[in-house]
């Protein structure tokens, strides 16, 4: 990053006993501004959003349990009620409140819920794909018994267990795998991503910062009808972003954004999942003007 102002500062928290992390860019004087990341992602994501967005807001983004900086939960279980109350958590503790929130993905499906459950808190809400699974993928996982269900999240969980950290010899060998993940980073994004998403162990390798147990998904989740109810209590303006070249259903097409009272759905051409890093600068014009 070539921006010579100084970066952000980091700060804990505590929720549920864990020590959790994030960074906090300045200017409380502003309306505050929450940044929430996607999942084995890390608060250092959003330098750039957080970078052009920083005279305007008091920006602040945190690091989810289980990622970059903050603690792993001790039994390995990440649920999304553990998830929405550490967001109660930091707004409430921050006294953020109302605040706005731009959120990718994992952390998007937290902050739709959890403005759903608490309206009056979130002035604007940018949520990019963060619905979740679609319909049609919900419709499959309800098929299966809960007695499947159950036994394919324990053989998971139980794998996962032996699974240790990858290793890498190299900052430089990690870097190549962020890029392999992603064709559309640049060079300069990629390396950026990798610096502050990776710890060096004591024999001086490299492991990604995230638990492995946050690839587990519960074998089940709050119900669709229920989560489509929280959706339907969200009063802020919302805007839902997706990219035209992602894996993500859009909502438009499937049904889902019939579900939102005051939202309006973007497709951004030329964009897989990571549209906010695959088209930075029309990702920013589009998330800039909402929140003005």
């Amino acid at each position: 990053m070539t921006d010579s102002t100084p970066g952000p500062t980091s700060h804990t928290y505590f929720s549920q006993r864990l020590r959790l992390h994030y960074v906090d860019w300045g200017n409380p004087d502003a309306p505050p501004l929450l940044l929430l990341h996607g999942g084995r992602d890390h608060c250092r994501n959003w330098d750039w959003v957080a970078q052009a967005l920083r005279l305007e807001w008091h920006v602040i983004a945190p690091d989810l349990r289980g990622h970059g900086d903050s603690e792993w939960s001790a039994d390995g279980h990440y649920t999304m009620e553990s998830y929405i109350y550490d967001l109660a958590q930091l707004i409430h503790q921050q006294k953020l409140a109302p605040v706005s929130i731009v959120a990718h993905s994992l952390g998007g499906n937290i902050a739709l819920r959890y403005t759903g459950c608490y309206p009056d808190t979130v002035r604007q809400l940018v949520a990019i794909e963060g619905l979740g699974f679609s319909p049609a993928k919900l419709a499959e996982r309800d098929a299966i018994g809960l007695d499947e269900r159950l036994r394919e999240w324990i053989t998971e969980k139980r794998r996962l267990s032996g699974r240790l950290p990858r290793r890498y010899t190299s900052i430089e060998e990690a870097y190549q795998r962020m890029q392999e993940e992603n064709k559309h980073l640049s060079p300069e994004r990629a390396r950026h991503l990798t610096i502050h998403g990776v710890n060096q162990n004591e024999d001086g390798t490299y492991s990604w910062k995230f638990d492995n147990y946050v690839r587990s998904w519960p074998a089940y989740d709050m119900p669709a009808d229920e989560v489509a109810t929280l959706w339907s209590r969200i009063t802020c303006p919302t805007l839902l972003i997706y990219g035209a070249e992602s894996f993500a259903s859009n909502p438009l097409r499937d049904g889902r954004a019939k579900h939102f009272t005051n939202a309006r759905v973007e497709t951004i051409e030329q964009a897989g999942h990571w549209l906010h890093h695959d088209q930075f600068d029309e990702f920013m014009s589009l998330v800039s003007g909402f929140l003005r």
